[in-house]
């Protein structure tokens, strides 16, 4: 068998989002792009989490992560919001329940 130099080594499976669980983030992404809390996102679909960044400016590090692991999901919950340096910020088993966490007034992020 010849080498081929187009092969490339099959990747595992990423987690990723389910419609209404993107929808849902994508709302309340509108909804801090509106208050003018957030400029960006990105997202990220890895072997053992999805993940959805939101950045105050684009060329920094995200001011949060919202994160869904769901090995997690029967121990902690499959959902966590991260804050910088990966401080937990909220865990929980249901994404609404989590994302209350910006519903708060806890929004003070310091530059």
């Amino acid at each position: 068998m010849a080498f081929d130099p187009s092969y490339s080594a099959p990747r595992a499976a990423g987690i990723f989002f389910e419609r209404r669980e993107f929808d849902r983030l994508l709302r309340l992404y509108g909804r801090m792009v509106a208050a003018g809390e957030w400029r960006d996102y990105g997202m990220d679909s890895l072997p053992e989490a999805a993940v959805f960044s939101v950045f105050r400016r684009a060329s920094e590090a995200p001011i949060y992560r919202i994160e869904k692991r769901p090995a997690l999901a029967k121990r902690q919950g499959a959902w966590a919001i991260l804050g910088h340096g990966g401080h937990i910020l909220r865990r929980g088993h249901d994404l609404e329940q989590v994302l209350r966490f910006f519903d708060k007034g806890r929004l003070s992020v310091v530059d």
